[in-house]
């Protein structure tokens, strides 16, 4: 009887009611030493646990004291899995009388984007078609084939030089959006072989580090666009983007560069060096100052394949400028199509916007065709990507529709436009905050 006793006081124990908390106690926690958020209406503690987040501890504390359901359930594939580490870090719930959203988050959206979710869940749109990527795994490799070939059959002159420069851009490029698949989770259902693909694809066949892209990608992905939260924004003072920022730069009288001229300067300093200068520089950094030895380890195959095949033909200095030359046809390949949907797109301060409404503001799309889908790498459908980061590219276009319809009930901006008008609006993006940059110059 004692101990039956005894167990029933523990089972009164166990069933104790969890605390609650209000939003105005939890927005408080989201500070760098001090992160809490919410997912499902439960309370985390992250503090400590932040630094050993698979997606880095940025992209999980860019959500600290806020509503991170959506984000949670975007970047997941296994979610029972997940939610094993996330019992110890428990520490209450909202209270009843508190909204699921925080700081007067449209919740109809919400919760018609969720039920939009379960529709994509029904129509089996998170499964992969694993010959899809297969194939393009293979067009890389046969690239990377003929470009050897070009070489050993016609002679190392300059015209096979050239030929064979563009088809490895080519192959560099599909191969960077082959990775991006793989870094999201999108092609297999279980993570562990996602990463194992991702880490040879990106390290063996592009030289770069996986969890450089991972700790980098998820922070764009889960604020978009947010300055000192998305770090594609982040440009070093290069440029000035949107609408907020060339002002504050103007009123400040800041002037690292002349911006009223960056979207002529873009066309010298952006494409041309992105990847062979500032991510070349940033990655090999990046894995030895964090002694990512694995991922190094990958890298360093690329470059040992790389130069066992090319330094017969051109030498040590020649083999090192043809690779450089390579990555720089791939940069104005890469920047292009990946600021043709950001760029020109609201760039601010962090609005607290729902999952849906803060993804829309920030992405536009370009229009379907079998060459847009391919050069792109798929990249065309934007938005539907940032809204389902881990669903396969190839079914993409058949969520759009389903996405615009729910847009255009809620009266949020769909933004789809042909390629060549979202190049256009590159230029026509940074000329517009160059000019910003200006008049607040001169006049505030």
């Amino acid at each position: 009887m004692g101990k039956g006793g005894n167990q029933g006081e523990g089972a009164a124990e166990l069933e104790a009611p969890m605390p609650t908390f209000r939003w105005e106690e939890i927005q408080k926690h989201n500070l760098r030493t001090d992160k809490w958020l919410v997912i499902d209406r439960k309370v985390y503690n992250i503090t400590k646990w932040s630094s050993r987040h698979p997606g880095g501890q940025r992209v999980i504390g860019h959500y600290a004291g806020e509503d991170a359901t959506d984000a949670f359930l975007a970047f997941h594939r296994n979610l029972d899995f997940v939610r094993k580490f996330m019992k110890p870090l428990l520490i209450g719930e909202l209270a009843p009388e508190e909204p699921s959203q925080d700081r007067g988050k449209n919740s109809q959206i919400t919760e018609d984007f969720r039920a939009l979710r379960k529709t994509a869940e029904d129509m089996n749109l998170f499964k992969s078609n694993q010959l899809f990527f297969l194939l393009h795994l293979a067009h890389i490799i046969a690239m990377e084939s003929i470009a050897w070939f070009t070489i050993f059959y016609f002679g190392n002159g300059w015209i096979p030089t050239i030929i064979t420069a563009f088809v490895l851009a080519t192959s560099q490029a599909q191969a960077g959006w082959l990775q991006h698949d793989y870094g999201h989770l999108s092609v297999y259902q279980k993570s562990m072989w996602n990463h194992l693909v991702h880490k040879f694809i990106i390290g063996h066949l592009k030289g770069a580090s996986a969890n450089w892209w991972n700790h980098r990608h998820f922070q764009h992905h889960a604020k978009p666009n947010i300055f000192h939260k998305d770090p594609d924004v982040n440009m070093l003072h290069v440029f000035v983007l949107g609408e907020w920022q060339p002002i504050e730069y103007g009123k400040k009288k800041l002037k690292y560069l002349p911006y009223n001229r960056q979207h002529e300067y873009f066309f010298l300093i952006g494409p041309p060096l992105l990847i062979p200068l500032y991510f070349q520089y940033q990655i090999i950094m990046t894995m030895i100052v964090r002694k990512d030895w694995v991922d190094l380890a990958w890298a360093i195959s690329y470059y040992t394949r790389f130069f066992i095949t090319y330094i017969p033909f051109y030498g040590v200095l020649g083999s090192i400028l043809f690779l450089n030359f390579i990555r720089f046809l791939e940069s104005h390949w890469f920047v292009w199509v990946t600021q043709m949907n950001h760029i020109a797109m609201e760039i601010d301060r962090e609005p607290y916007r729902d999952w849906l409404s803060s993804q829309l503001a920030a992405t536009c799309n370009v229009e379907q065709s079998f060459f847009n889908d391919w050069f792109s790498g798929h990249l065309n459908f934007q938005i539907e990507h940032h809204l389902f980061p881990t669903m396969p590219r190839h079914n993409l276009y058949k969520i759009a529709p389903l996405v615009r319809s729910l847009c255009a009930k809620h009266g949020i901006e769909y933004q789809e436009k042909p390629l060549l008008r979202a190049l256009q609006d590159i230029i026509g993006s940074l000329r517009k905050s160059g000019q910003l940059w200006l008049d607040a110059y001169l006049h505030k």
